[in-house]
């Protein structure tokens, strides 16, 4: 794979929308470090401190839980998106959830302590940082409406209209618990559907 920022700095002015802060990039983009992992491979395990805060070059996070035995996936980070354990890595705590790699995938990474230097003295990280964390929560919190207001058909129409990408590369089954849908039901939807 060719070691590119190319990607990485499209998205940070993307989230940055902020072209006054433009000398602020290539101190950032140095700061981030390509990093693969492996099929299969954990970013953070559940119980471990997440040591990263990533953008996903290529390829496909899963972020998930083990409910009595049951894996639940409850996120999915694709190509050119933004990741991480944040409640792990930003506190140093245990974390409550696994990341691993779907398949092979690359990441710019930074550290903690790195990380955190860049919130203290680079305006435009920081504005990156805020940006990118007010954005999540709007999804998070649309996400959280659609599972209570939505029937399963309606978010997988949902998810075809907005996320295209994710039924193109992940599982059907990490997809069905993403949606909150069994994977008997998730095939019914998806004949039902096309």
């Amino acid at each position: 794979m060719k070691e590119t920022k190319a990607a990485l700095r499209l998205y940070i002015e993307s989230v940055i929308n902020d072209n006054s802060l433009q000398n602020y990039f290539e101190s950032v983009l140095d700061s981030f470090f390509l990093l693969k992992l492996s099929k299969n491979e954990f970013l953070v395990e559940e119980g471990k401190v997440c040591p990263y805060f990533c953008f996903v070059q290529s390829g496909i996070l899963q972020h998930a839980i083990n409910i009595g035995g049951e894996e639940r996936t409850t996120y999915l980070a694709l190509k050119n998106s933004v990741t991480t354990a944040l409640n792990s890595f930003k506190n140093k705590l245990p974390s409550r959830k696994y990341v691993r790699a779907l398949c092979d995938t690359y990441i710019w990474a930074l550290d903690f302590d790195t990380f955190h230097q860049l919130l203290e003295t680079n305006e435009g990280f920081y504005r990156f940082y805020f940006n990118l964390i007010e954005n999540q929560i709007f999804r998070i919190d649309d996400y959280r409406i659609d599972l209570l207001t939505l029937s399963p058909e309606e978010r997988y129409k949902k998810l075809l209209i907005n996320e295209p990408t994710l039924l193109r590369e992940v599982p059907l089954h990490y997809l069905a618990s993403f949606l909150g849908i069994s994977s008997r039901n998730m095939s019914r939807i998806r004949r039902n559907i096309k």
